[in-house]
């Protein structure tokens, strides 16, 4: 089965070299002409061999050697010539295989969805696009040149050699054979092992990226040991596949090595017999001795490439794997929307549950109506389902059951990238990038002109941090730039008000906070919200007093719905939440 796949993997990512064809038909063209010039090169070494044994008794002839080492030297400088022009060709066409696999990995990302991240590491992820994308070229150019040019010197050498003494052919060629039975049993039996390394591998960064991004998490639980521990478990799982494969590929060198030793002892048995018979010339033995190595040293190269191939097998496997995942429904045939949203927005029984957990309802019954402009604040203990409301309204998921609607319209039947295109959202995780605070605040938008830029940064309370940056706007903000987690947070508040867009998703947006900038930010927000359908998703209830309607959500429905006064009143679930903030109590 894994021989299969490998040679289905294999087949695939020759399927990208369609276009290409005729220069790695060239390229390999090369390759069996320098082999076919190294072959000739003992057959000439013979004849010097021979003019030097007839003249001992006379006189040698000079002229004649040199003639033929004038031509010895040109074959080898041409096949040097043929063997570098054939690898550059080959380098070029792999690196143009890995940029086109890079490309689609990359396109890939934003087709398949939101579920297949919440069961894949980030960094597993990463290890196909950057890994196993240079494994898989590394592997195709090391091994495709070498495999046909060993394979075009390996029966180049076995024409030769019957030609010269069919006796003495059978005798290394048997030799050869058991050498060659051995390692296709040892090459049978490693396959799995290159497989277990790239999918160790892909683990291990998968561990490394998660360790590194919450590192002060770690510091603060004090659990150093036990992430220590795992690395240590995930290294050893690497540790082991990769000892293991590299054994098995590197006994075919001294194996052959072996075999080409007993090549030698049977040349020099069968050609002294032959030679004192005068059956040989002596120069045959010589020719002999030199077809011996070029004929096992193909066998190795061929080996070594079949290893590099079945690395690259093992790589592409991970990248197919990823290009084959399940994507998100076509959404051609969807029509564009052509007016600009209102902002009425309709759960209608909603019931939804992750795919990971199909039996968990996480939204069972959902049902609100937001009309346009009104801010809806949605509350409830951790784990309600607040997040994974927005969630659904964003398509970020698909339904169960029941119906989302804005306008009127079910977002069914509207295409992802048009959705996305009528909020905004800020979200407690804030995502900035290595670039200037400029560009993290314009991201993806066009004509933001310093004027409206300096305005929303003075209205979200963020003109006098950029004065103190040490270039201002043009400052780039990386991992050692001193901000805060509450700067970064207005940072993206300030993006979302620029995108100025007709509804807005805020999502414990000034958690990361104080009282004091929270305020700034909170008026500025009123602002923004003014004429736009908001939902707002807040711990502190204090910062959604003034929302038009508030729902409360407790085991993915709505329990109780209406302003802070009308919930107050009803002193139900969100006044017994309400008052325990002032308890100090967990919310």
């Amino acid at each position: 089965m894994q021989n299969k796949n490998m040679l289905s993997n294999l087949k695939r990512v020759l399927e990208y070299m369609n276009n290409k064809i005729p220069m790695v038909i060239f390229s390999l063209l090369l390759a069996v002409l320098a082999s076919v010039l190294t072959i000739i090169g003992p057959d000439r070494i013979g004849e010097i061999t021979n003019i030097v044994k007839d003249g001992l008794y006379s006189s040698i002839d000079l002229h004649a050697i040199a003639r033929i080492g004038i031509a010895l030297l040109a074959i080898y400088i041409l096949g040097a010539v043929f063997t570098f022009a054939e690898h550059y060709i080959l380098s070029k066409v792999t690196l143009g295989v890995s940029r086109q696999l890079r490309r689609e990995l990359s396109e890939k990302i934003n087709k398949v969805p939101m579920s297949y991240f919440n069961k894949t590491s980030q960094g597993d992820i990463l290890s196909r696009i950057t890994n196993d994308v240079q494994t898989l070229q590394q592997g195709f150019s090391n091994s495709m040149p070498g495999i046909v040019s060993s394979v075009s010197q390996f029966l180049g050498c076995l024409v030769m050699m019957l030609i010269s003494q069919w006796m003495m052919a059978i005798c290394v060629i048997a030799i050869t054979a058991i050498g060659l039975l051995i390692i296709m049993e040892v090459m049978k039996h490693s396959q799995r092992y290159f497989i277990q390394r790239q999918e160790s591998l892909g683990k291990l960064n998968g561990f490394i990226e998660e360790i590194y991004s919450g590192h002060e998490v770690l510091r603060i639980s004090r659990a150093d040991e036990q992430s220590v521990l795992k690395f240590k478990e995930l290294n050893r799982q690497v540790y082991e596949a990769n000892w293991k494969s590299q054994f098995l590929s590197g006994i075919m060198q001294p194996l052959m090595n072996v075999v080409g030793n007993a090549g030698y002892v049977a040349v020099c048995v069968a050609g002294s017999i032959l030679a004192i018979k005068g059956i040989i010339p002596f120069g045959t033995i010589v020719s002999f001795m030199l077809y011996v190595r070029l004929f096992t040293a193909p066998l190795t190269q061929i080996a070594q490439g079949m290893s590099n191939l079945q690395t690259a097998a093992a790589s592409a496997g991970r990248i197919f794997d990823f290009l084959n995942a399940e994507e998100m429904p076509d959404e051609g045939s969807k029509q564009q929307l052509s007016t600009k949203p209102t902002g009425d927005v309709l759960f209608d029984s909603v019931v939804f549950s992750y795919p990971e957990q199909p039996d968990k309802k996480v939204i069972n019954g959902f049902s609100a109506h937001i009309k346009p402009g009104q801010k809806c604040a949605i509350v409830g203990p951790t784990g309600a389902g607040k997040t994974t409301i927005v969630s659904l309204l964003m398509k970020f998921y698909d339904i169960d059951s029941g119906m989302i609607a804005i306008d009127k319209r079910p977002i069914a039947d509207i295409r992802k990238e048009d959705i996305h295109n009528m909020f905004s959202m800020v979200l407690q995780d804030t995502w900035l990038f290595e670039d200037t605070v400029r560009n993290n605040l314009v991201y993806n938008m066009k004509d933001i002109s310093d004027e409206k830029l300096n305005s929303v940064c003075t209205c979200c309370g963020l003109s006098h941090f950029i004065k103190t940056l040490p270039h201002g706007l043009d400052t780039v903000i990386s991992d050692t730039t001193a901000i805060s987690a509450g700067q970064k947070q207005m940072i993206t508040i300030a993006r979302a008000m620029l995108q100025n867009n007709p509804m807005l998703i805020l999502d414990e947006s000034t958690s990361s906070v104080d009282t004091r900038t929270e305020q700034i930010i909170q008026r500025a927000m009123d602002k923004l919200m003014e004429n736009r359908t908001s939902f707002v998703i807040a711990h502190r209830l204090s910062t959604i007093k003034n929302a038009d309607i508030i729902l409360f959500v407790e085991n993915g429905g709505v329990v109780e719905s209406g302003s802070h006064e009308e919930l107050i009143e009803k002193k139900g679930s969100y006044f017994r939440l309400y008052n325990s903030q002032f308890e100090n109590a967990v919310i």
